[in-house]
């Protein structure tokens, strides 16, 4: 918090000694790292004058480039909704559904897949022939759900990975998202306007983008907090919560006013653990109340 002016702490060493008493500790890579991650994962809607902040340099800046590029995607005849959907709801599924088996997915991989399908969803949409010259919306929207997809997961992904690296990571990837709707509207309308380039030659270059997440994964974020997760640990943990969560389906099949040992009672004594398709099932049962209330 900045002093009051006119305090006596209204000093600019007393705000320094503020400032350094809290980044004591702060790792440069891993604060570097995940400002990336996060510049690279937000939604910023920056079309007509809307914006628009879901938790989230490289993930999220493929996104307000999207969505700065409404008019040129889809031109004056179609609404810019249409663009807005195919970004929102591909990533709003994702993030739903993902966090109950993604986990399966090492990180080291999750990363490299998340940047191809970035970098393939802006190739579909710099390659996708203009509607000046008579082409439909339909590869172009194919390119934007890619890249929504990718920036879901991710984002997903990236927070759950600060939980290794400690709160300093999450400042940072809070940092990052907000500085992606700058970085990513101011690098589209300079690009195009004051540069002069054309929206093709723009996008194109912007599928480059995804690199810098995997460079920065690789060679920026220390890799030693990942490499503590053992595969053994890893089974045990899935196991465990494979088994909670067929106790609060149980309950909540059971209503409120079940006993809360009974469900456990009950798993105790079944022999065959539910599948995993009736885990999900029950899962995205559970979560339905985050959109429906």
């Amino acid at each position: 918090m900045l002093p009051l002016p006119g305090s006596p702490s209204s000093s600019w060493a007393m705000f320094r000694a503020r400032m350094s008493a809290a980044f004591a500790g702060a790792d440069v890579r891993v604060v570097t790292a995940f400002w990336l991650f996060g510049d690279l994962t937000c939604v910023h809607l920056t079309w007509n004058g809307l914006a628009d902040n879901p938790p989230g340099l490289i993930n999220n800046v493929l996104y307000v480039i999207i969505l700065s590029a409404a008019l040129d995607l889809v031109g004056p005849n179609i609404p810019k909704a249409v663009v807005l959907l195919a970004d929102i709801v591909p990533s709003l599924m994702i993030k739903l559904c993902a966090p109950y088996f993604i986990h399966v997915i090492p990180y080291s991989f999750r990363i490299i897949l998340f940047a191809v399908i970035s970098s393939w969803g802006m190739l579909l949409l710099a390659f996708a022939p203009s509607y000046i010259d008579g082409g439909t919306i339909t590869t172009k929207m194919a390119g934007v759900v890619l890249a929504s997809l990718s920036s879901g997961a991710g984002e997903l992904s990236f927070l759950g990975l600060t939980h290794y690296y400690g709160t300093f990571s999450q400042a940072a990837w809070g940092s990052g998202t907000g500085a992606a709707g700058l970085i990513g509207a101011g690098y589209y309308s300079i690009t195009t306007t004051s540069i002069g380039l054309s929206v093709k030659v723009s996008l194109l270059a912007s599928s480059c983008l995804p690199l810098v997440m995997v460079l920065s994964f690789y060679l920026v974020l220390p890799r030693r907090p990942l490499q503590r997760i053992t595969p053994s640990k890893q089974h045990h943990e899935n196991a465990g919560n494979a088994q909670g969560d067929d106790d609060v389906a149980y309950r909540e099949d059971r209503g409120l006013l079940a006993d809360p040992l009974e469900g456990s009672t009950t798993s105790i004594k079944s022999s065959e653990p539910a599948s995993w398709q009736t885990r999900f099932l029950n899962d995205l049962r559970r979560s339905r109340g985050l959109i429906i209330p």
